[in-house]
């Protein structure tokens, strides 16, 4: 079973081409449908996050090919465009690939916890859609118990880093108290369940929390003393608000260039500081032009992050360890699984002709033949019939000039060890 591997990511490609290769919820059932489809493997499972997609497939043949023209068609994009900022992995790399994702040694904040959360539930999807079957259920089981061995044995998540942590650090560069400050958050998330988090931590008293249901909004929001609102409230509290942070996943923007100007209007040159992080944008990107506010997304907050990478280097070291003890392991795991399948083979085909050399015998017997006779033909009916065909292989293989057949078979049936001379007798074997 051939591992493939194809993505893009933060490292590789822009934003803007970034969330119009992001696979939305809506699409997913009609993705894994035409994806498997298309590549011909039996296997597939999608990862879509802010900062990556990911797809990854098992089946008999490299497949790459036609999954980067099936992605491009998907997104109605040139193939050629796609092509210059996608990675492939294979097998063994593959395998390495998608342990360093989980344990976020591939993410834009080293070591940040929440990739394994969204790795887990792109497995979960790929359950439910019909795309993982038991090779990629056995690789992502061990891909979580590697990463969650990176976690507990090492310091890769000590001092929290995150794209939250960043985005409420940078609202520090622009407000050195907050405690006196606003914040809108859009969305309800894991993601934005941090950023609240976060900015509690920086003093921030009073939320608002935007999200397309009421409920979930008001939630998460009276968790720290806050408001819940709807989305389509947001322009009604707007004005009132001087941090705003969004991660949604909704196709289209949910902030305009039009409510952001009426708002400042109003707050007669206050500042906005705003960070979107969602992919798609969920904020205009003309919002920046404006005078008085700050528009980051993710890609933005590259410089905070790079400041915190360095706290978690030597932890990093250490988890690129583990993860290629993880990698051999998964591997091993694999021959161990191929070396069963071809011994019970072996055992099956051994079996046949020990039936077939028996009921011979029988046969011989119930026609009244001498037992002595009927025994020493079936032993030499067998052995000719078990080593007929690799005697012929090894012949073969000896003059292509493999001769490490012959030495893999002295292996493995010990010639070297039980070289037995002429005078040995059958009692001493």
């Amino acid at each position: 079973m051939a591992l493939l591997t194809l993505g893009i990511n933060h490292r590789t490609a822009p934003i803007e081409l970034r969330e119009r290769v992001a696979f939305t919820p809506e699409r997913m059932s009609e993705a894994f449908a035409e994806l498997r489809a298309a590549s011909g493997a039996s296997e597939a499972a999608i990862l879509s996050t802010c900062n990556r997609t990911e797809l990854y497939l098992a089946g008999d043949d490299d497949c790459a090919p036609l999954v980067l023209r099936w992605l491009a068609g998907f997104h109605d994009l040139d193939v050629a465009e796609l092509e210059e900022v996608l990675y492939i992995h294979r097998d063994a790399d593959a395998v390495r690939h998608m342990m360093r994702v989980a344990a976020g040694l591939d993410s834009m904040v080293l070591g940040e916890p929440q990739i394994f959360g969204q790795l887990k539930d792109a497995y979960a999807l790929a359950r439910e859609y019909g795309g993982s079957g038991s090779f990629l259920s056995r690789l992502f089981e061990q891909t979580f118990s590697v990463a969650k061995r990176v976690r507990t044995q090492t310091a890769i998540g000590e001092n929290p880093v995150s794209v939250a942590y960043a985005a409420v650090s940078m609202a520090h560069r622009i407000f050195a108290d907050m405690s006196h400050n606003k914040a809108l958050l859009i969305g309800a998330g894991k993601t934005i369940e941090l950023v609240a988090r976060h900015l509690a931590d920086a003093g921030v008293k009073n939320f608002i929390v935007a999200n397309r249901t009421l409920e979930r909004a008001q939630a998460l929001a009276e968790s720290r003393g806050g408001q819940g609102i709807l989305l389509s409230e947001i322009p009604d509290y707007l004005a009132d608000v001087d941090i705003i942070i969004s991660s949604t996943a909704s196709p289209l923007p949910i902030l305009g260039k039009g409510a952001v100007e009426r708002s400042l209007k109003k707050r007669k040159h206050r500042p906005f500081f705003m960070v979107d992080i969602a992919v798609p944008r969920d904020i205009e990107p003309e919002v920046a032009s404006l005078a008085d506010v700050y528009l980051y997304t993710v890609d933005d907050l590259r410089q905070v992050i790079e400041e915190n990478i360095r706290t978690r280097e030597g932890a990093a070291r250490e988890a690129e360890n583990l993860i290629a003890a993880g990698v051999q392991e998964f591997l091993s795991q694999l021959r161990a699984l191929d070396a069963v399948s071809t011994l019970k083979q072996f055992r099956q085909r051994a079996e046949v002709l020990r039936d077939v050399e028996i009921e011979k015998a029988l046969r011989a017997l119930r026609n009244g033949g001498d037992p002595e006779t009927a025994l020493r033909g079936l032993a030499r009916g067998l052995t000719n019939k078990l080593l007929h065909e690799p005697s012929i292989q090894v012949r073969k293989a000896t003059t292509e000039g493999r001769t490490e057949v012959t030495e893999w078979l002295r292996e493995l049936h010990q010639l070297d060890v039980l070289d037995v001379d002429a005078t040995t007798t059958p009692e001493k074997l």
